[in-house]
């Protein structure tokens, strides 16, 4: 199919590589002119696991290319928004400028026949609105919902191999219009769909609700099991342990009951945010205030990183030195949003330590973010002289430290593990004074 991707950043890039990938003609369309650039040339602007190579192949074989002229979108069947919905600046709710600009400058374009499918993540009643004014411009053209489900570090695998794909159509399914709509999106979706992939049609206050409900949930499980952290860390128990019995339940599942610092990024705090300020706008805000709660125990777990660097510092981290082991918001990942790493390293430094911060792809970003702290290139220079070394992201390339070589190079030996993936009798049996979220 003839497909444009409108908006080329982290979600955008990956969705136009990954469609030229599956043999479709795409046009990825930005208004960055550098981004833009780089994109033509096969050149990610973002760290992300694999998809270099697959842009360098797509865009070799002239199934994908790049411009910033959103005419160049005209004669495509389906055109994808793939722009950001960032938190809006002092509100919870999502900035929807972003969304609003890419459907203006798309509805001179339209053809008819043609389908816009939205991937964004948006607030509920966005897609029916979008419909309305693709309708008064081009009533023959179309529009669905179309979540993404993306997991950095994961993109290109999630895109090619989705877990589900969910479409949210015109009129629901069993309607002419979403019938078509189907059509033209398991045409997109042909080769997932051969590997059996399951799908859902529904209807567009569904398919939006989707993305904001798996998002909620699973900030909630984490939050859960740092909550639990909370309460081991007041009895003596120990939350991995915790985690491991749990989750051994099938109802429950091991995966996000890792307790420590928390979640960041660039999509669940924004989302359950968003999702709290939409249900209040419907008059349903008391549905989601136990959101307000994850929020709140996600944020606490940075609080309590600093706090536990400070026992460990004597009752004081004025004047210490703090090596900083991550700076991206999880491992595999370059993406510094709401980071939990970034924001501790600067709370420590705003109460009076000198703080040194490495991560093997993030230093770029996070120098742009907070230029005020020290950065350094590995493990062992961030952590040279270092009263207390903290491992905030947890990269493979951490968790395989050799405690006994790692101890030659710091002050004292005093080690916080903020995401519980080491192992505490292998470091203190190194000499290592060890502490976490959440255990003895």
């Amino acid at each position: 199919m003839r497909i444009s991707v409108i908006g080329c950043g982290y979600l955008g890039a990956v969705h136009a590589a990954s469609m030229a990938k599956l043999g479709h003609d795409v046009v990825g369309v930005d208004t960055d002119a550098a981004k833009v650039e780089a994109l033509a040339q096969g050149e990610a602007p973002f760290y992300e696991p694999g998809l270099p190579e697959l842009l360098r192949e797509a865009v070799a074989t002239g199934r994908l290319i790049f411009t910033t002229d959103i005419g160049a979108a005209a004669d495509a069947q389906v055109h994808f928004l793939c722009v950001g919905t960032p938190q809006k600046r002092g509100e919870y709710a999502a900035d929807l400028r972003y969304v609003n600009s890419a459907v203006d400058s798309l509805l001179p374009h339209l053809a008819p026949g043609s389908l816009v499918a939205g991937k964004s993540t948006v607030p509920v009643g966005t897609a029916r609105g979008i419909a309305e004014r693709v309708a008064a411009v081009q009533p023959e053209a179309m529009v669905a919902w179309n979540p993404e489900f993306l997991r950095e570090g994961y993109a290109v695998k999630d895109t090619l191999h989705p877990d589900r794909i969910v479409y949210g159509v015109p009129g629901g399914p069993g309607s002419d219009r979403g019938r078509i709509a189907e059509v033209m999106l398991d045409e997109v979706y042909a080769a997932p769909l051969a590997e059996h992939t399951p799908k859902v049609v529904t209807d567009y206050t569904t398919a939006e609700l989707v993305k904001t409900a798996a998002n909620s949930f699973l900030a909630t499980k984490i939050s859960f099991i740092n909550a639990m952290a909370e309460l081991c860390e007041a009895t003596g128990a120990d939350v991995t342990q915790l985690a491991d019995a749990i989750g051994h339940d099938a109802r429950i599942g091991r995966k996000f009951l890792n307790a420590g610092l928390g979640f960041g990024g660039g999509c669940l705090p924004k989302d359950i945010r968003a999702f709290m300020a939409r249900a209040g706008e419907l008059g349903v805000d008391q549905a989601l205030s136990f959101l307000r709660e994850v929020d709140s125990i996600n944020m606490r777990r940075r609080v309590r990183m600093v706090d536990l660097a400070r026992e460990v510092c004597g009752g004081s981290i004025v004047g210490r030195r703090v090596g900083v082991l991550g700076a991206a918001f999880k491992p595999d990942s370059d993406d510094v949003r709401d980071s939990p790493a970034l924001n501790v390293a600067a709370q420590m430094q705003l109460q009076g330590a000198h703080v040194t911060v490495t991560d093997p792809q993030a230093v770029p970003n996070a120098e742009r973010a907070w230029p005020d702290l020290t950065f350094a290139a590995t493990a062992e220079a961030a952590a040279a002289g270092a009263d207390v070394v903290l491992l905030l992201t947890e990269w493979r390339e951490y968790r395989d430290l050799d405690p006994v070589a790692f101890g030659e190079v710091v002050a004292g030996k005093r080690l916080i593990d903020g995401r519980n993936v080491l192992d505490p009798a292998r470091w203190r049996a190194a000499g290592w004074t060890y502490r976490a979220l959440g255990r003895p």
